[in-house]
């Protein structure tokens, strides 16, 4: 019987809705909004002063999958260091400004590919809308309103009681109106939330009442564990309703971890290609192999590996079979050993010390044969 290839698509499947209808903006050389895909962003934590460990930073996010960065600019001495981060990070660069609007001009002066602006901190920032609009548009320079919870106009709080859904978008279809009088419409807006379900209620009603490409995130998220969630579970939703052109996910965590989680709800969803997936079963009683320590030795073995691949670490007779056969590459273990799946078709049985060995060996050919120009991307551990 001929191989047949049930792992990876060749296109993938469909996603839960269309995209929202968003008006198309540029942020350096990504474009966000329209057709253009959702795009994932993180902030550095150096000092912005400290050029070198701000670069090495960013580095780090463009080689995990980073689109966009985003630095700190909080004292003359950042806005200072702008124009030598901007020249030489390989992603774009957007400045973040509060409570001073010379900064924004200094950014865009700078060669800052986009400028985020507080609404709800800077001085007089109304004041300053047509000078920015202005400074922006001869430039170049792309802008995000960025409306938050913890810094909303008194004014709204008052009025509102307390940053709730509406006060947000209140905020943010106020500021939108003041840049779209200037005749600037090069922005995106974001209207973040610590709680996902406010933050969820605030976009929806935001997407309901224009065009505007919209920056999702949950601002103020959590550590890694708890931030992951309430993040995958708002944008979840929201990706999911198709609203979002851009996602930062907000973690007490390394910024590379910000873009592993982006890149992996992306993906989830259908919209990144998924790329290197390993799907483990979670294990019972039925197991008859350490599942764990099998499917952490497989992950770690096949770091760096970049193809498009499915790979099953399976650890019983009921559902293993049937899930190693349907992977690109897999394993069904029971009783010492391991039956090794290739395309459907076992391969060979081997003793369990050698699954973990025979599994990168049989990836790394499978790599081999797509060849160098295969589509790169990132491992990830599914539990089945």
């Amino acid at each position: 019987m001929p191989a047949v290839n049930l792992g990876m698509p060749a296109a993938p499947p469909p996603v839960l809705a269309p995209r929202r209808r968003s008006r198309q903006i540029r942020v350096g050389s990504v474009l966000v909004g329209g057709d253009a895909p959702v795009s994932v962003q993180s902030m550095t934590t150096t000092p912005t002063t400290d050029i070198n460990a701000t670069l090495q930073q960013i580095a780090e996010l463009t080689a995990s999958g980073c689109d966009i960065v985003r630095v700190a600019v909080p004292s003359q001495d950042d806005a200072d260091a702008l124009p030598i981060i901007a020249r030489k990070s390989q992603i774009p660069v957007i400045a973040d400004i509060h409570f001073q609007p010379k900064y924004v001009f200094q950014a865009i002066d700078a060669g800052c590919a986009a400028v985020r602006v507080n609404p709800g901190n800077i001085r007089q920032f109304d004041d300053k809308v047509g000078e920015i609009a202005k400074a922006a548009k001869d430039a170049g320079v792309s802008l995000r309103i960025g409306v938050n919870a913890g810094s909303l106009d008194a004014r709204l709080l008052q009025k509102h009681g307390k940053a709730t859904p509406e006060a947000l978008v209140e905020s943010a279809v106020w500021e939108a109106g003041l840049f779209e009088e200037h005749d600037f419409h090069d922005f995106k807006i974001s209207v973040k939330h610590n709680d996902p379900i406010v933050m969820v209620q605030a976009y929806r009603q935001l997407a309901a009442r224009g065009d505007w490409p919209l920056h999702l995130g949950v601002t103020e998220a959590g550590p890694a564990f708890q931030g992951t969630i309430k993040s995958a579970t708002a944008f979840g939703i929201l990706l999911g309703e198709g609203i979002g052109d851009t996602i930062r996910v907000s973690l007490s965590a390394p910024p590379v971890e910000e873009i592993k989680v982006g890149l992996q709800i992306l993906q989830s969803l259908n919209l990144r290609e998924r790329k290197l997936e390993i799907v483990s079963c979670p294990s019972c009683g039925r197991a008859q192999v350490d599942v764990y320590t099998l499917a952490d030795q497989v992950t770690a073995g096949l770091e760096g590996m970049t193809v498009p691949l499915r790979v099953a670490v399976m650890g019983c007779i009921v559902n293993g079979p049937g899930e190693a056969r349907e992977a690109d590459l897999g394993v069904a273990s029971g009783n010492g050993k391991g039956q090794i799946f290739v395309k459907g078709e076992v391969i060979k049985t081997v003793p369990e010390h050698e699954i973990v060995a025979t599994l990168i060996e049989e990836a790394q050919r499978i790599a081999d044969e797509l060849g160098p120009d295969a589509p790169t991307g990132t491992a990830q551990v599914v539990t089945a």
